[in-house]
C-alpha cells in the first residue's frame, strides 16, 4: 500500500528534527539502544540528562558489561520502572559474551536479548542498522489512529495487530529509520494526546479524524479501572550504635535489586505497627520495637498507589537473615546516599536529612 503522506512528514522532518544526543549521521548501535530502553514509558526532556550521565560513566557496551549492576542501578536512580536498569545490565553481557560485542542487526535475533519487544526492535534495527522495519508506540499509535479516523478500541489485540499491518504496509523502503522517528516526532509535539496542534501538522490534508472533526476523540481507549491504593509500613531501624538496617529488594520483583527500609503492606486487621513487625519476621527474622511515625510518603506506581508510613524503630534482637530479601546491611546515615533507592525510599532520606539539618 503505497504510503500518502510519507513525502510531506519527511520535509517537515528534515526541517524540524529535534536535535537529540543519541541521534547522529551514522547512528551506534550502542547509543540507540541505550536511548531507546530509556524512552519506553519516559519523556524525551526527562531521559537526556540521564543518557548523558550514563554514556560517560559507562561510554561502550564493554564498560557497561563489566560493570557491577549496584552501581548500575544506582545511576539509573529516579529514571523509575529498574526493570529496564537490570535487563539493560544483563543483555550488555549477553552481545558482549554471545555476540562478540556486536549488536545483532535483526528485528527478530534483536527480540532474542532481554528487554527489547516488538517496538524496541523495529527501532533499533531501522534507526541504527537501516533495516525496513516499523515501529508502533503510543505516539505511533495516536497518529495512525488519527490519520485513518479508526474507531475501535486501540488497547484491544486485533486493534494491535491492525496497526502493526498498517505501519508495515506504509513503511517507505528508503530512510525507514528516519521515517519512524518523525512519526515519534509528530506524536510527541504535533499530534498531542490532548489538544493536538493540526494548524502545525504537516499531514493534516491526509488526516481523516481531522477532516471528520474527531481528533479529540481518537485514539478510542477503554476507562481504566480505579487504581488501587495500598498502605506500607517501613522501619527506621537502628542498633545502639545508630547505624541503619536496610535491606536489597529481590531481583526478580517490584524494584528489584534496589535497597529500602524493610516492611511491607497491611494486611486486613492489622495496625501499621503489627504490620511491620510481622514483615520484619519474614523479610529478616528480627525483633524491634516500633516507635513513633516518622514521615508519610505517597507514591504512585504505574498500576496502583502506596503510602509509606516510616517509622522509628529499635533493633532489639535476632540476627538478620535474607530471608525474603536478597541482602541487608548496617550503614550510618551518611552512607544511605551510596546505595539505590527508589523514589519513595529516598524521600525518607530526604526528611531524615532535612530533620539533620534542623538540629544543627
Amino acid at each position: 500500500m503505497p504510503n500518502p503522506f510519507v513525502d510531506d512528514l519527511m520535509t517537515w522532518y528534515d526541517q524540524t528534527a529535534a536535535q537529540l544526543p543519541w541521534r547522529m549521521a551514522s547512528p551506534d548501535p550502542y547509543r540507540v539502544w541505550l536511548s531507546e530502553i530509556m524512552l519506553q514509558q519516559t519523556q524525551v526532556q526527562t531521559v537526556i540528562s540521564y543518557y548523558t550521565r550514563f554514556l560517560d560513566a559507562y561510554p561502550s557496551l564493554e564498560a557497561l558489561a563489566t560493570a557491577p549492576l549496584d552501581d548500575v542501578l544506582k545511576l539509573w536512580e529516579g529514571l523509575g520502572y529498574y526493570s529496564r536498569a537490570r535487563n539493560l545490565h544483563k543483555t550488555a553481557g549477553i552481545v558482549a559474551d554471545e555476540w562478540g560485542g556486536q549488536f545483532p542487526s535483526t528485528v527478530d535475533d534483536l527480540m532474542t536479548l532481554p528487554g527489547i519487544g516488538r517496538y524496541t526492535a523495529g527501532a533499533i534495527a531501522s534507526i541504527a542498522f537501516g533495516q525496513v522495519a516499523p515501529v508502533v508506540d503510543g505516539n505511533v499509535i495516536r497518529v495512525y489512529a488519527r490519520l485513518t479516523d479508526y474507531d475501535q478500541d486501540v488497547i484491544q489485540s486485533a486493534s494491535k495487530d491492525h496497526l502493526w499491518q498498517l505501519a508495515e504496509n506504509w513503511l517507505p523502503a528508503d530512510r525507514t529509520g528516519d521515517y519512524n522517528q518523525a512519526l515519534m516526532d509528530l506524536g510527541r509535539l504535533v499530534c498531542r494526546p490532548r489538544n493536538p496542534a493540526c494548524d502545525e501538522c504537516p499531514i493534516t490534508a491526509h488526516c481523516r479524524a481531522f477532516a471528520e472533526g474527531t481528533q479529540a476523540e481518537r485514539p478510542v481507549k477503554k476507562k481504566k479501572a480505579p487504581t488501587p491504593h495500598y498502605d506500607v509500613a517501613a522501619g527506621i531501624i537502628r542498633d545502639d550504635a545508630g547505624r541503619l538496617l536496610i535491606a536489597q529488594r529481590p531481583m526478580d520483583g517490584l524494584l528489584g535489586g534496589l535497597w529500602e527500609f524493610p516492611g511491607g503492606k497491611q494486611e486486613p486487621g492489622e495496625t501499621l505497627p503489627e504490620t511491620l513487625q510481622r514483615e520484619l519476621r519474614e523479610e529478616l527474622a528480627i525483633e524491634v520495637e516500633v516507635g513513633t511515625l516518622f514521615v508519610k510518603v505517597r507514591h504512585a506506581f504505574t498500576h496502583f498507589k502506596i503510602t509509606l508510613h516510616a517509622f522509628e524503630c529499635r533493633y532489639r534482637s535476632g540476627p538478620p537473615q535474607a530471608i525474603d530479601a536478597q541482602d541487608f546491611a548496617w550503614v550510618t546515615q551518611d552512607q544511605l546516599r551510596d546505595y539505590s533507592f527508589g523514589k519513595a525510599d529516598r524521600q525518607v532520606i530526604d526528611a531524615l536529612e532535612a530533620r539533620d539539618d534542623m538540629l544543627l
